[in-house]
């Protein structure tokens, strides 16, 4: 559960984003996009949202530049809906978690071939 205002604005943030790249974007660069995280300053003046694109790989730049161009846009919907008293400037960023998770389970089956698990003794 978010403590900060920071971090309940984020995830107010994150809900609506979501909503609004689902319904209200048509940039066909956005297409299939997850948002994992929104982390907001302190002050509330900048939000960094971290997105994976769904469509594949090699498309993250397509995607940022897509989201980049849609970001007026998304700052306007979102102070309709929000009704802060400033909006965060947004800024897209790919989020790499998900890649290095998959690079290291690909690492550990390559130490344990044949899906078996180490033994502890």
């Amino acid at each position: 559960m978010p403590h900060s205002r920071a971090e309940r604005v984020g995830d107010l943030i994150r809900q609506e984003l979501s909503e609004l790249l689902l319904r209200a974007v048509e940039d066909p660069r956005v297409g299939m996009v997850t948002i994992t995280d929104v982390t907001v300053s302190p002050d509330l003046r900048a939000a960094r949202i971290y997105v994976v694109s769904r469509a594949g790989e090699g498309v993250e730049d397509q995607t940022l530049e897509g989201l980049r161009a849609a970001r007026g846009f998304l700052r306007g919907e979102l102070g309709r809906r929000l009704r802060l008293k400033n909006i965060p400037d947004l800024a897209f960023v790919h989020d790499q978690s998900l890649d290095r998770a998959m690079r290291i389970s690909s690492l550990l089956r390559e130490l344990h071939p044949g899906g078996e698990e180490p033994e502890d003794g």
